[in-house]
């Protein structure tokens, strides 16, 4: 897999509001956030996309949204509620080729979120 933005964030090439880091997860405020509170959680192992996902990266995978419920506890969205979105390539409208998780909160969410 290439270089990704992501993978300079998580180098600390590119700089970041870090808001949780540990070994195998990295969470950051969107440069471009689409609700109140938005923020990214990003494995640091380089998976490109969802279809790339291997059976060995299922507690990974968990691990993400874990660490979402945390950061959502913390910035006071969790009972209220928020929105966790992983996109799927082209059509799904991933623009970024390294797998991440999407928090949108602070702020009731429409369904469907396209029109």
């Amino acid at each position: 897999m290439s270089d990704t933005i992501f993978s300079k964030i998580i180098s600390k090439e590119i700089p970041a509001e870090i808001l949780y880091e540990d070994e195998h997860a990295l969470a950051f405020s969107d440069i471009s956030p689409q609700a109140p509170v938005h923020f990214l959680v990003i494995p640091k192992k380089p998976i490109a996309t969802i279809n790339d996902i291997q059976p060995e990266d299922t507690s990974l995978v968990g691990h993400l949204y874990w660490v979402a419920a945390q950061i959502a506890k913390q910035k006071g969205v969790a009972e209220d509620g928020y929105r966790a979105v992983m996109n799927c390539n082209e059509y799904g409208g991933q623009t970024v080729y390294h797998i991440h998780l999407h928090i949108l909160a602070g702020k009731p969410l429409g369904w469907p979120p396209y029109q």
